[in-house]
C-alpha cells in the first residue's frame, strides 16, 4: 500500500481487508469491552448477549441466502437471551436447561410449514443455538466469579493477540497456505505468529491479572490459539458452503458481526473449561 492514499477510498489490505476502518472498528468495539469489564464487568454480559442477538440473525439470514435454510428464528432469538442471562445467576446448569427448552421450540415451531424440510431447517437452528447462544454463554460465565472482569479480559486479550499476531505475520511473512482450499489466506507463518504473540500475552496476562503461573499462561494462551484458528477455519468452511463472502455488512471493513464471532465463540468455551482447571475462582 503507498504512503499516499489519505486523499482516496480505502482499500484492502494485502489480507482481504479495509485495514483502516477495520482498526477504527476493532478499537471502538475493543474500549467498549475493557470497559465494561473494568468498570462493571456485568455490562459484559449485557454485551455478550447483544452480539449473540446480532450474530443470530446474521446466520439465519446467511443460511436462508445461501441455501434457503428457515432458522425458527424466534424460539431460536428468545431462546439464546434466556441461555445468555440464566447462565448468569444459575451458570452452566441455567444454559443447557435453557438449550434443551429452545430446542423443544424449536421442533415444535417448524411444524407449522409442513414436511419439506423439517429435519434440514430444525437442525439449522438447532446448530445456531449452539453455535451463537450456547458458546456466548461461556463468554457471559467469565465475567460472574468476584475476579471475573478480569478473566474476561484474559480471555478477550489472548484472541486479540492471537488474531493480530496471525495477521501481521501472514501479510508479511506468509508463504505455506495452512488450508488453501478453506481459507486461502490463511499461512502456517500466520499460524506461528499467532502461536508466538498468544503464548506471550497468555504468559503475562494470567499471572498478572488472576494470580496464576507463567507457563499455566503458556498453556491458556496456546489454547486459545488453537481454538481461535479452528473458529476461523470453521466458519470459511460454513460460508464456502453457502457460498457467501460474509455473513452481513454490518462492521465496515469486517463484515457482519458473526464474521468477527467466528474466534471468539469457540474460543469462549476453552477460555472458561482452561481457567476452571487452572485458576479455580
Amino acid at each position: 500500500m503507498s504512503a499516499d492514499v489519505s486523499d482516496g477510498p480505502s482499500r484492502p489490505s494485502k489480507a482481504g481487508r479495509d485495514l483502516r476502518a477495520a482498526l477504527a472498528v476493532g478499537l471502538i468495539l475493543g474500549a467498549a469491552i475493557v470497559g465494561s469489564l473494568l468498570t462493571l464487568p456485568e455490562l459484559f454480559i449485557g454485551i455478550v448477549a447483544v452480539a449473540a442477538a446480532v450474530s443470530t440473525i446474521e446466520l439465519a439470514g446467511a443460511l436462508r441466502r445461501g441455501a434457503g435454510i428457515r432458522v425458527s428464528l424466534p424460539p431460536v432469538f428468545l431462546g439464546g437471551q434466556a441461555m445468555i442471562w440464566l447462565s448468569w445467576p444459575f451458570g452452566l446448569p441455567g444454559a443447557v436447561v435453557a438449550f434443551a427448552i429452545t430446542t423443544l421450540c424449536c421442533l415444535a415451531w417448524r411444524l407449522r410449514l409442513g414436511v419439506d424440510g423439517y429435519l434440514r431447517d430444525v437442525t439449522a437452528s438447532v446448530f445456531t443455538s449452539a453455535y451463537v447462544s450456547l458458546f456466548a454463554c461461556f463468554g457471559a460465565m467469565l465475567a460472574v466469579p468476584e475476579d471475573g472482569g478480569f478473566r474476561a479480559l484474559c480471555f478477550m486479550l489472548g484472541v486479540v493477540a492471537s488474531d493480530t499476531g496471525g495477521y501481521a505475520s501472514g501479510v508479511f511473512l506468509g508463504r505455506h497456505p495452512m488450508a488453501p482450499r478453506v481459507s486461502p489466506n490463511k499461512s502456517w507463518e500466520g499460524f506461528g505468529g499467532s502461536m508466538l504473540t498468544g503464548v506471550l500475552v497468555g504468559a503475562l496476562s494470567i499471572p498478572l491479572l488472576l494470580g496464576g503461573q507463567w507457563w499455566e499462561g503458556m498453556l491458556f494462551g496456546a489454547a486459545l490459539v488453537a481454538s481461535s484458528t479452528l473458529g476461523d477455519l470453521m466458519e470459511s468452511l460454513i460460508k464456502r458452503d453457502l457460498d457467501i463472502k460474509d455473513m452481513g455488512n454490518l462492521l465496515p471493513g469486517h463484515g457482519g458481526l458473526m464474521d468477527r464471532m467466528d474466534s471468539l465463540l469457540p474460543s469462549a468455551v476453552v477460555a472458561w473449561m482452561v481457567l476452571s482447571w487452572l485458576v479455580p475462582s
